[in-house]
């Protein structure tokens, strides 16, 4: 009987043996999968704050690129006023100089409308706070109360918002 008791036990332990073993093949298998999974999450990481960089660098390219796009295509203004500057010194045609500073002006105007910068209209407006900046009100009569009387300094868009609050009178 202590033979069959020894053999059951040898079985048994044996069994244990290779569960452990098979154990022990699961744990190593698990921590490289963990190694594995580290090492990944590090790659994304570094991809990520690479990503991120580059973005921020492009971003600050694009404002820079802009910018000056906007200040080369205002330079052709710049000599045209520096032209009609010179003519005022040598001429005395005030018409002439008049047309010259129109044309300038026109000119500017026209370079304002190609990049969406636009005048906010206020004639016979109603004031309206998202576009209108009051300066002060002005006793006009019950049909003018609510609206922009005088218009003090112009407002302007860039495409749909607000770059500068047209200052208005505004009737009571």
């Amino acid at each position: 009987m202590a033979k069959k008791e020894n053999k059951e036990q040898k079985g048994k332990s044996a069994e244990l043996e290779q569960t452990i073993h098979e154990l022990e093949q699961k744990n190593q298998e698990l921590e490289q999968k963990i190694q594995e999974l580290e090492d990944i999450k590090l790659r994304q990481m570094a991809e990520f704050d690479n990503f991120r960089r580059r973005t921020n660098k492009e971003k600050l390219e694009l404002i820079d690129n802009a910018g000056e796009r906007i200040f080369t295509d205002m330079l052709p203004l710049l000599d045209d006023w520096e032209r009609m500057m010179a003519a005022m010194d040598k001429y005395d045609d005030v018409a002439s100089l008049k047309e010259g500073a129109r044309l300038v002006f026109d000119k500017f105007s026209k370079f304002l409308s190609d990049n969406k910068v636009s005048v906010i209209e206020t004639e016979d407006k109603d004031f309206n706070t998202d576009e209108h900046e009051a300066i002060t009100t002005f006793a006009a009569g019950e049909d003018k109360k609510g609206k922009v009387i005088d218009c003090t300094q112009k407002g302007y868009k860039l495409g749909e918002k607000v770059i500068r609050y047209a200052k208005v009178v505004v009737g009571e």
